[in-house]
């Protein structure tokens, strides 16, 4: 007669597959799209990705090399940004033209100008407040 095993029930803890550097080099061809609808400059592109503006010009013209963890932090928090905004706003430009506009949970700066402290943290509290906005999840 076989005997009855106990059978494990709790959930394993989660833990997220790490973000591939192809899906990294995807990141980065939409960031520069979005860069483009938001009016920002190489030199802007370049702090908030944290690059210097040499490397991020090469890439550009001829796609990313190897990006780091932080990079692809910076890039994820930059497509929650865009998600959030094209779940806010019904048309898109107006999405894009927030980015720009004096913000009174900012203390009257624009979200760009936020996320141009150059920290991860900025732009992760300009995605923080937009996600509020939006409802969470």
């Amino acid at each position: 007669m076989a005997m009855l095993q106990p059978i494990e029930t709790v959930p394993a803890p989660f833990r997220p597959e790490p973000v591939t550097q192809e899906e990294g080099g995807a990141m980065f061809r939409a960031a520069l799209n979005l860069f483009g609808k938001w009016g920002v400059t190489d030199e802007q592109a370049a702090v908030l990705t944290d690059m210097p503006v040499r490397s991020f010009r090469r890439w550009k013209a001829e796609g990313p090399g190897r990006i780091s963890r932080d990079g692809l932090a910076r890039l994820s928090n930059l497509m929650g940004i865009h998600k959030a905004l094209r779940i806010i706003f019904q048309e898109p430009q107006r999405g894009y033209d927030w980015i720009k506009a004096p913000n009174a949970a900012f203390e009257g700066a624009n979200a760009l100008k936020v996320m141009l402290g150059g920290e991860l943290t900025d732009i992760m509290r300009v995605r923080r407040y937009l996600d509020a906005e939006r409802g969470g999840w």
